[in-house]
């Protein structure tokens, strides 16, 4: 399906006016936001962008701040699910990597971390409230690895491997990361990378495959549904089985590695190829050592 929308830096000395009468509509109106922290002295400073229909009528805006922070994300309540949040956030991202910053950052609504998470960026520090929205600090490296210090970041990280990659995901794990693999919106991601159209698969490596049978991990349900995506192994060579680290990986430079892989903290990012690399030769290695797990055939 063609869009019926397009994308486009913003003049704000020409548009302010359509811009704010977009914004109050999605959070004054929207959220209850006071009208008086709808609008700042930082927005004749920023750079926006507008999604637009045929007629000229905006969709959508958003801002990037010298701050080197990403805000104001709107979009019309009739226009949403159609990728148009993707794309402004998308375009913000390239403009801010146009500048050639190592950083962008924004202040998330807790409700979006997951779309905020697919599109890169990494929640850091705890959750605050801003204009009465509870709220979580959030980072995107252009290019490289951004701490992880707790489960959600970890699981943003892996929302972005599995969002970005184009065919191929590796994971490295012990017994499926019990808190981490089996979140639902995890599991979720990788449910929709597996079923876009073309091929595409989902290699695991797991030093305990016994566990996650045990207690009935969601992801190998997603595998018993999803037999052709999904292929489990388990290493054999002591040197693979005493590993202690855990990671991931996809095929366009996303990366997760946590060094301890019973614990969730770590690095990683989308923009990660060296290390993305690295973890794809090794896996490959461990990979063809290692044994097909036989006993998920009657799951897979």
């Amino acid at each position: 399906m063609s869009r019926t929308w397009t994308i486009a830096a913003a003049d704000y000395a020409h548009d302010h006016a359509r811009l704010h009468a977009l914004r109050e509509e999605v959070f004054v109106r929207g959220q209850g936001v006071p009208a008086e922290l709808e609008r700042d002295a930082l927005d004749p400073l920023s750079f926006h962008v507008v999604a637009s229909d045929a007629s000229g009528r905006l969709l959508g805006t958003g801002r990037l701040t010298p701050e080197r922070r990403i805000g104001r994300m709107a979009v019309l309540e009739e226009a949403r699910g159609r990728g148009i949040g993707e794309a402004l956030l998308a375009a913000l991202v390239e403009e801010a990597r146009r500048r050639q910053w190592p950083e962008v950052s924004l202040h998330a609504q807790v409700h979006a971390l997951a779309f905020y998470a697919r599109g890169g960026f990494v929640p850091s520090g705890p959750v605050f409230t801003e204009a009465g929205i509870l709220h979580r600090h959030m980072v995107r490296r252009l290019p490289g690895a951004g701490a992880m210090d707790d489960v959600e970041s970890a699981a943003a990280v892996l929302l972005g491997v599995a969002h970005s990659a184009r065919r191929l995901v590796g994971i490295y794990s012990r017994a499926l990361d019990p808190g981490l693999l089996d979140r639902a919106d995890v599991v979720a991601a990788l449910r929709a990378f597996a079923v876009r159209p073309g091929p595409c698969q989902v290699q695991v490596l797991l030093q305990d495959p016994g566990t996650p049978q045990r207690n009935s991990a969601p992801l190998l349900g997603l595998a018993q549904r999803l037999p052709s995506v999904f292929a489990f192994r388990q290493p054999r060579d002591p040197v693979d089985t005493s590993y202690p680290s855990a990671y991931a990986f996809n095929d366009t430079g996303a990366a997760l590695f946590r060094p301890l892989g019973h614990r969730f903290e770590g690095e990683g990012g989308v923009e990660d190829a060296a290390t993305a690399r690295r973890l794809r030769l090794e896996f490959a290695a461990v990979w063809e050592r290692s044994r097909p797990c036989v006993e998920y055939r009657a799951l897979t």
